[in-house]
């Protein structure tokens, strides 16, 4: 398990094996909020590093008759 310590500045640092696998560059934006007593750190990907993401997704999906 990975920890990190709050600096006297309240900054931490991510660990090294954690953003390699997240693939965290520096200027990269973070959403922080707190979730059920707990910290939530989520990467905010931009929307062209999503292009490609659904390939092969089926959109063969069933419509109402009332629905185009």
């Amino acid at each position: 398990m990975n920890t990190i310590t709050v600096s006297p500045k309240y900054q931490i640092l991510i660990p090294k094996k954690v953003r390699n696998n997240l693939h965290i560059k520096p200027g990269n934006k973070l959403q922080v909020f707190s979730y059920n007593g707990r910290i939530e750190i989520i990467p905010i990907k931009s929307f062209s590093s999503l292009k490609g993401s659904l390939k092969g997704i089926n959109t063969n999906i069933a419509r109402d008759e009332d629905r185009f």
